[in-house]
């Protein structure tokens, strides 16, 4: 069979999946969709450099429930629920391809380390993707005036999640080297006694932690940066006067254009007194604005925290999650249900906005694995073609698809592996970021 590959090729193939499987730490820890590929190619628009969407499908939030007192032999009153879903979308194809011509070859090894390497960078792409998806829309927030080195800055993450009402099981936190490495260092110094103690010792000589306040901790070697917010004093209206940025009303469906169509309720557009300076990505509460558990709809006497997605004209922004507040008249069961925050009294005029991220530091990002989800795709590549084509799955359901061809003229071996995926923040309030050394 032209293009065939050779028994040694299959082996590197099977061990390079090997490899594969272990480096994909971040998105061992997160949900997996699998999402019917048919259905995919079949209800998305044909996708473009723009607009690189290989398929998207519409995953339910969970959903919140609300309680009333009753009594014994009292009529109920039944309200209808709001079920709120989130678009995800398979969105990466990521490929790295090499060659190989007649005189190199005669060195049989070189195939499998130009493999491995192609391998280490594919992984080392989903992970980004994962970590990508946690660290830009996760709104949970906790900021320390120092570097990391401390069980305290852990739990204050973990105080977050508990405050908000995020299940205590399958937390995730993943920490920028320095940061862990100094949360080691604590580790050393806190629990070293004269006798055996094992998670000191792993601490000391491998620089491990592992489960820290409910977390599993896992360690960056490429961890992404936030930059220091580089405007000035920013208020925005929460008293209801301007659009409905005072309080976001949740709907499943938008029927005000033809059709209806599904809403993605973890957005909501803004105007500010000025968004000079502000960047996708910075953090903020705002006064006035205190969070609330998301079952007990208690106030936790916190501030609220939010984070900018994007940057528009006419002083607005898009943030995440929405102020729901459910006050006003008229609130629907929508509100109640979804409410996520508590505005004092009737609000303000010109609430003060307080940016959290005032210096640039590494992000280190906490999730639960429910509020992310992994979507693998599959490429539908001929295998008759005259290309050798292999393929095989990961743990995680991502296809790996490996190719080769030889080119006559150039006497050149051609290769390339290729991984198609998606990822999706299903809850941004299941998710959050850690900011070292904020003043």
């Amino acid at each position: 069979m032209p293009n065939a590959f050779s028994k040694e090729e299959k082996v590197a193939f099977d061990q390079l999946l090997e490899g594969f499987n272990d480096a994909l730490v971040m998105s061992r820890n997160v949900s997996v969709y699998n999402y019917n590929q048919t259905d995919a190619a079949r209800t998305t628009a044909m996708p473009s450099s723009v607009s690189p969407n290989y398929g998207t499908v519409w995953r339910p939030m969970p959903y919140i429930m609300t309680s009333a007192t009753t009594t014994p032999g009292t009529a109920i009153t039944i309200s209808n629920k709001t079920q709120l879903t989130v678009p995800a979308s398979i969105t990466n194809v990521k490929t790295v391809a090499w060659g190989m011509n007649s005189v190199e070859l005669r060195d049989a090894l070189q195939e499998g380390r130009l493999a491995a390497g192609a391998n280490q960078k594919l992984a080392s792409d989903i992970n980004v993707a994962v970590m990508q998806t946690a660290t830009s829309l996760g709104s949970l927030v906790v900021t320390t005036g120092t570097p990391a080195g401390s069980f305290d800055d852990i739990a204050l993450c973990d105080t977050l999640m508990n405050e908000t009402g995020v299940p205590g099981d399958m937390r995730y936190l993943s920490l920028s080297s320095r940061s862990y490495n100094g949360l080691a260092g604590n580790v050393v110094g806190t629990t070293r006694s004269f006798g055996a103690n094992n998670r000191s010792d792993k601490a000391f000589e491998r620089a491990y932690v592992g489960m820290v306040s409910s977390f599993e901790t896992y360690k960056q070697d490429y961890a992404l940066r936030k930059t220091a917010y580089a405007g000035g004093a920013i208020t925005v209206n929460t008293t209801g006067g301007t659009a409905t940025q005072a309080n976001y009303v949740p709907k499943a469906t938008d029927t005000s254009v033809a059709g209806i169509l599904n809403v993605d309720n973890r957005f909501q557009t803004i105007t500010l007194s000025s968004n000079v300076g502000v960047a996708a990505g910075d953090a903020f509460t705002i006064q006035g604005i205190e969070a609330v558990h998301l079952i007990t709809k208690q106030p936790t006497g916190q501030p609220k925290t939010f984070r900018v997605v994007s940057v528009g004209a006419a002083n607005t922004v898009v943030i995440t999650p929405p102020i729901m507040s459910a006050s006003g008249a008229g609130t629907t069961e929508a509100e109640l249900q979804y409410k996520n925050c508590e505005r004092a009294g009737v609000g303000l005029a010109a609430a003060a906005i307080t940016f959290l991220n005032t210096t640039t530091a590494d992000i280190n990002c906490f999730w639960h694995r429910s509020a992310i989800e992994l979507l693998p795709g599959r490429l539908a590549i001929p295998e008759n073609a005259g290309v050798a084509v292999m393929r095989a799955s990961t743990d995680q359901g991502i296809e790996v698809v490996m190719q080769k061809q030889f080119n006559l003229l150039s006497s050149l071996t051609e290769y390339r592996v290729d991984v198609l995926f998606g990822t999706a923040l299903l809850n941004p309030e299941m998710a959050g970021v850690l900011l070292f050394d904020q003043s």
